[in-house]
C-alpha cells in the first residue's frame, strides 16, 4: 500500500515521520511532495528510505491513499492540477486543511472518490495526536483503514462532519492551550524559586499524573480536584484565586474565539 503526502511541512512533515515509525507503510512507500528543496532535504534526513520529493506529482497516479497537507487556499488548485482523473474508483483522499468541507472537495475531486477531512494535532509526529475524521463516499472498509492509519499516530474517531470545527479548536488549536498553560505555570514555578528546567520537570510529571488518575479512574476531573483540596487548604485558595482571574472563562472564551475563527 502506497502513500503521497502532499506538503512535507509542520503537519505533513510530522505525519510523514509519524507512519515512517509505524508497521502499516514502509517507509519506501511513503512518498512526500514538496515546494521546497529545503523541505525535501529535512525529511531525507530524518529518514533517508522516505520517498521525498520537491515538484514531482508524478506519485498521485499510483498512491493508494493521498493526504493534501497544504495551506487551505492551495487545496482546490492542487486538486484540479494535479488529481482529477488518476484512479478515482480506488484512491482514498485526506485533507488536513483547517477549513476545508467535504462539499468542497467532492466539488473538486468529484463524486467517485472516497473523500476524507481529518484534523491531528503536531502530537502526532510522536503518535500522541487526537485525531478527528469525517467522511463521504466511503465503504466501511476504507473507513476502518483511515481510522488505523491516524489511531497508528494517537487516537482516532470518526465523526459527523458538523462536529469537525468544534473538534479542531478542542484539540488541533488545544495543544497549543495546553503548552501556554505548562508555560505559565513553569514561570510561577520560576517565580517561587525553582529552577526552569526543574520547574518544566515538575508541570510535565503532574499532568501525566493528571492525566493517568482520569484515566484509570474513569472519574470526572472536579472529583479529581475535590480529592486534591481541603477545607482551608492551601490547594483550595490557589484554585480560587485562579477562578478570581478569569481561569475557567478564559480557556471557555479562548476556545469559542478559535472555533468562531
Amino acid at each position: 500500500m502506497k502513500i503521497s503526502i502532499v506538503g512535507g511541512g509542520n503537519m505533513g512533515g510530522a505525519i510523514a515521520r509519524g507512519l515512517s515509525t509505524c508497521d502499516l507503510f514502509r517507509p519506501q512507500d511513503i512518498t512526500v511532495i514538496n515546494r521546497r528543496a529545503s523541505k525535501t532535504a529535512e525529511i531525507q534526513g530524518f529518514n533517508p528510505e522516505l520517498q521525498a520529493v520537491t515538484g514531482d506529482y508524478s506519485s498521485l497516479a499510483t498512491a493508494d491513499i493521498v493526504v493534501i497537507a497544504v495551506k487551505p487556499w492551495m487545496v482546490e488548485a492542487l486538486i484540479k492540477e494535479h488529481l482529477t482523473g488518476k484512479r478515482p474508483d480506488r484512491q482514498i483522499v485526506i485533507s488536513v486543511a483547517a477549513g476545508i468541507s467535504l462539499e468542497q472537495l467532492q466539488t473538486w475531486a468529484g463524486k467517485d472518490r472516497a473523500l476524507y477531512c481529518a484534523i491531528p494535532n503536531t502530537a502526532i509526529e510522536v503518535k500522541q495526536s487526537m485525531t478527528f475524521i469525517t467522511g463521504l463516499n466511503a465503504t466501511e472498509d476504507q473507513n476502518r483503514l483511515v481510522l488505523n492509519i491516524f489511531g497508528a499516530l494517537g487516537k482516532a474517531e470518526l465523526v459527523e462532519e458538523r462536529l469537525l470545527g468544534p473538534a479542531t479548536t478542542l484539540c488541533s488549536c488545544g495543544i497549543a492551550f495546553a503548552f501556554r498553560y505548562i508555560r505559565a505555570a513553569m514561570e510561577g514555578g520560576v517565580e517561587l524559586g525553582l529552577y526552569p528546567q526543574k520547574a518544566q520537570e515538575g508541570v510535565l510529571q503532574t499532568l501525566r499524573g493528571a492525566i493517568a488518575l482520569l484515566e484509570s479512574n474513569g472519574s470526572h476531573p472536579e472529583q479529581e480536584v475535590d480529592r486534591v483540596t481541603t477545607a482551608g487548604g492551601i490547594t483550595i485558595k490557589g484554585l480560587n484565586e485562579m477562578e478570581h482571574a478569569g481561569f475557567t472563562s478564559a480557556v471557555i472564551r479562548g476556545l469559542k474565539a478559535s472555533n468562531n475563527g
